[in-house]
């Protein structure tokens, strides 16, 4: 991986971009948009909405503004909770492409693993990958027993599992049941929503590289073979958590950031989530 363009083969041999822009929080209207112009004009190819995020018209029109070749994009939308069912998630999968704008997405995802709805969700992303609607199908917030189940009954096992992952959240077992089973690691709020950005043992790390913090932590998602997608809406900002392909953290960094984990999550729990 050495640049934005960089791609991980998915388990089906679709490639996916190690890096992205997530836009979680980020409201309908022309900062949305112009976000997502910037990040596709400064080199991003990977977007990440969800249909509970309000905001995937925005989105679609920060794509077809960018004039990049949708074929060079890897957009990324999520089925939200009230949605999981079989007949309910193909519709929600067809409003979320009006919303967007697009004739398929790069990759779909089960939000949250809601107990008694995620089997029938998963048998209606299914039907959409094998009709060809859309080129991978993934989960999110999914702990090993949730994946353990799913994959008791799954015809075409997930290609990705994006999950809260940051120093303080680690996840070690769920990343390694996922390496092993072939299933692509991706973080949500790897910065931690900006909490970390103070942090001494990274302040220090990012001083020898002459980085900033936020590019530390994302070449330790990198280099931890995890795909990350932090979200900016400043321009400078946007362009500064890109350029973490010029450096490598030593072995003795990666295991230094590692050992900050205190399973402490800045979001739900999916296993005490009130859904």
């Amino acid at each position: 991986m050495n640049n934005l363009q960089s791609t991980t083969t998915l388990n089906n041999g679709v490639k996916m971009p190690w890096f992205g822009l997530g836009v979680f929080k980020v409201d309908e209207g022309p900062e949305l948009v112009n976000t997502v112009k910037t990040a596709i004009q400064h080199g991003y190819r990977s977007i990440d909405t969800a249909a509970i995020y309000g905001n995937q018209e925005g989105v679609g029109r920060g794509i077809k503004e960018s004039g990049i070749a949708r074929e060079e994009l890897f957009i990324t939308s999520k089925v939200w909770n009230a949605d999981l069912g079989y007949d309910s998630t193909l519709a929600a999968y067809q409003t979320s492409l009006d919303k967007l704008g697009l004739d398929y997405l790069d990759l779909y995802l089960i939000h949250w693993p809601v107990a008694g709805k995620y089997k029938e969700a998963w048998r209606a992303l299914e039907t959409l990958y094998k009709e060809g609607r859309v080129r991978a199908i993934g989960v999110s917030n999914f702990q090993v027993h949730h994946l353990e189940d799913l994959m008791k009954v799954a015809e075409v096992k997930p290609m990705v599992n994006q999950v809260e992952y940051h120093p303080r959240l680690t996840q070690k077992e769920v990343q390694a049941f996922c390496r092993e089973q072939g299933i692509q690691f991706e973080a949500w709020s790897p910065l931690m929503q900006g909490q970390l950005l103070d942090n001494e043992v990274l302040a220090e790390i990012a001083a020898k590289y002459n980085k900033s913090v936020a590019q530390i932590i994302l070449r330790w998602d990198l280099q931890n073979g995890v795909v990350t997608i932090p979200k900016s809406t400043k321009e400078n900002r946007i362009i500064e958590n890109s350029r973490v392909f010029d450096f490598k953290l030593t072995q003795e960094e990666m295991d230094q950031i590692d050992s900050m984990n205190q399973n402490h999550r800045v979001g739900p729990d999916p296993d005490n989530f009130d859904f």
